[in-house]
């Protein structure tokens, strides 16, 4: 089979990577991609957002299969536009994408169908919103942008005034466009949080290797949130015991009550759980692998990742087994300077070989470019230095040596990574 993945991150290296050791899979294209993934498929300078001129390269490249892996192309319906031509397409449709594409709409879904999750109210106006904010007098809050904000579209205001600037630079600023036209102000959980990416044909879920990712752009969580700036997995909080109450109080739920709307869910689903005195209750929905929990998870996957690709888009993911490997993963995201806020691109790195890599460990890259020859920096985050272990204590050793041989100007990266779980794992 030849596949065209769609998206240029790390998430879209991981896939990639994962889809280039199929037994099944012929050539692997991507679009826009980046240096890494450059080493593995033939790439094109093809926008993931858009939809005529991916729909016109999958024709022209004649694949049998397109991944599509980014949050915005999903919600905007680029599967439904594949399909549309006859194209197999991997991912959701517009109607399921919602579950991410609109915080109001998730919120209000788990509300109707009874999945734990925290108290919240919407707004659609600033004035408002500041006004609730200050009759409740509760912080730490979340304040939460509708639409899809590269996944920093949320604050944690610690007091009234954080909330007043953070409501106004959403909905008045327009920080992250069009998705601040309406918010979601919700109450603050506490307790350990658990990112559970899952397989799902709409009928059947196949929870992956559970993870722990770093939100927070400093370390011991402080600083402003990012796309993430690290992962582990799996995260040792979350035992087999609560596994299956989340399969029965929100992961089944979930997906069955997506297909009873019409809204059948096929393709990567994100679960974001915080491990609440009360019960699991869910943070957030992605549509699609997060990142960079995907370099994570799929890093340990052992099966044929194009087996459960065909049986999610076929409907058979009952008839499949997904074994993964023992052990345990870390990465160890290094990012620019400055990120998530400003930053240079264009900065040169050193440290990895032709392909992109280093020995030892795995390395995916986020935002990398080449220029004149070598590889440069391209985005907020770079690289994804990955590596596994028998022990988190061992993957996390060497994903840490990886980054100590990678230099690049203004390189910043969180050094305490998993730390908190290692708490966990060795009691």
């Amino acid at each position: 089979m030849d596949i065209l993945v769609v998206g240029g991150g790390g998430r879209e290296h991981a896939v990639v990577r994962k889809l280039s050791m199929s037994q099944r899979v012929g050539k692997v294209y991507c679009a826009p991609g980046n240096a890494g993934i450059a080493a593995l498929a033939e790439c094109f300078d093809v926008a993931a957002t858009d939809m005529e001129g991916m729909v016109a390269l999958a024709k022209k490249l004649e694949v049998d299969c397109v991944f599509v892996a980014p949050d915005d192309p999903l919600v905007m319906g680029m599967v439904d536009r594949m399909n549309a031509e006859g194209i197999r397409a991997f991912g959701p449709s517009k109607a399921a994408a919602i579950i991410e594409g609109s915080k109001v709409f998730s919120k209000e879904f788990m509300k109707k169908h009874s999945i734990p999750s925290a108290k919240y109210e919407v707004f659609d106006s600033s004035a408002k919103a500041v006004e609730y904010v200050k009759l409740q007098n509760s912080y730490p809050v979340v304040i939460k942008a509708d639409g899809l904000a590269l996944g920093k579209g949320v604050i944690i205001a610690e007091s009234f005034e954080d909330a007043e600037k953070g409501i106004l630079s959403i909905m008045e600023d327009k920080v992250f466009g069009e998705s601040g036209n309406n918010i979601v102000i919700e109450e603050f959980l506490t307790g350990p949080e658990v990112s559970v990416l899952s397989f799902t044909d709409g009928k059947t879920v196949r929870p992956m290797l559970s993870s722990m990712d770093h939100k927070r752009a400093l370390d011991g969580n402080r600083g402003l949130n990012t796309g993430g700036m690290g992962v582990i997995a799996p995260n040792p909080y979350f035992t087999e015991e609560l596994a299956d109450r989340c399969m029965e109080e929100i992961f089944l739920p979930t997906v069955k009550n997506m297909a009873k709307e019409g809204r059948k869910f096929k393709g990567c689903l994100y679960f974001g759980l915080m491990l609440t005195e009360n019960g699991p209750k869910v943070i957030e929905y992605n549509c699609r692998f997060g990142d960079p929990e995907a370099q994570a998870v799929l890093h340990m996957l052992d099966s044929d990742f194009i087996d459960i690709i065909d049986a999610v888009i076929d409907e058979r993911l009952s008839d499949i087994d997904i074994s993964w490997r023992e052990g345990a993963s870390a990465c160890v995201i290094m990012a620019s300077g400055g990120y998530p806020e400003k930053y240079a691109k264009g900065v040169e790195i050193s440290g990895l070989d032709e392909d992109g890599q280093l020995e030892g460990v795995t390395v995916y890259h986020a935002g990398t470019a080449f220029k004149d020859g070598k590889t440069v920096t391209n985005g907020g985050r770079v690289l994804g230095v990955t590596a596994e272990g028998a022990t988190l204590s061992e993957a996390l050793k060497k994903a840490y040596e990886g980054v100590s041989a990678i230099e690049f100007d203004k390189a910043h990266y969180r050094t305490d990574i998993g730390r908190s779980a290692m708490d966990i794992v060795d009691r």
